[in-house]
């Protein structure tokens, strides 16, 4: 019985191991997007963005005008360009 707890506990370890590197490759994986366009004919590009969408919607809660503007190219629902210019948070950040 003893031997049963102890291969348990050995087996928990290794699988909350495991899930933490999942972890850690998703979101290693989702920094570095790979940008790429087929007409260029070149080798894809590593670009390193910090920016995800991650539900931020409105301009007092972007920290910068490129974290802005990354949120409004990409991201669904975003309230940060009310006249419409493609210009995000003018009175705040992209002045």
């Amino acid at each position: 019985m003893k031997n049963v707890i102890v291969l348990v506990i050995i087996c928990l370890a290794g699988w909350k191991a495991f899930t933490y590197y999942e972890q850690r490759q998703q979101v290693s994986r989702s920094v570095t997007e790979k940008v790429w366009s087929p007409d260029s004919g070149s080798q894809p590009a590593s670009v390193n963005t910090a920016f995800r969408c991650d539900g931020r919607t409105y301009c007092s809660q972007m920290t910068s005008c490129e974290e802005a503007t990354y949120f409004l190219k990409n991201c669904p629902g975003v309230k940060m360009d009310g006249n419409g210019d493609g210009v995000p948070c003018e009175k705040q950040w992209c002045r």
